[in-house]
């Protein structure tokens, strides 16, 4: 079965630390991963490398819903996150591979996103498309610099 892979690109005016953090903090995922029109369940996450991660996604509209999870192959702090992803749904097989780079640059963090192994039901664009709107989220989460 054909798999496709997307990449996205991101500067987010936040520091490396805060931004990988929200990528391991089960509160913080549930609030910006899931696209818009979707809520998010944390069901697990033992953000270590080995560690497992499950969840699931429900649109809010018709209230069906996914659930996936994987694990985590590669936790560099600040720098790097590579994790596994496979559907419960037989309908979506195989095992999907993201690979999230950090770099610290002047004005926050460059972000990049790799995305590999999505199964060829899902249409790259849409796929994509919940990607940036997940990214905008994460953005409105890590750049405020609230006190107190």
């Amino acid at each position: 079965m054909a798999t496709g892979t997307i990449r996205l690109h991101r500067v987010l005016r936040a520091n490396p630390e805060r931004v990988y953090r929200a990528f391991l903090d089960a509160d913080a995922m549930a609030k910006w991963l899931p696209p818009y029109g979707f809520t998010c369940k944390v069901h697990h996450m033992d953000a270590k490398v080995g560690g497992t991660h499950k969840m699931s996604f429900t649109n809010f509209t018709t209230g069906h819903g996914h659930s996936f999870g994987g694990e985590y192959r590669e936790l560099l702090p600040f720098e790097k996150i590579c994790y596994t992803d496979r559907f419960d749904d037989p309908n979506l097989p195989g095992e999907m591979k993201t690979t999230v780079t950090l770099k610290q640059v002047s004005c926050g963090t460059e972000l990049n996103v790799v995305q590999e192994g999505v199964p060829e039901a899902i249409p790259l664009e849409m796929c994509y498309l919940g990607w940036q709107e997940s990214l905008a989220q994460l953005a409105k989460l890590v750049e405020p610099e609230i006190q107190g």
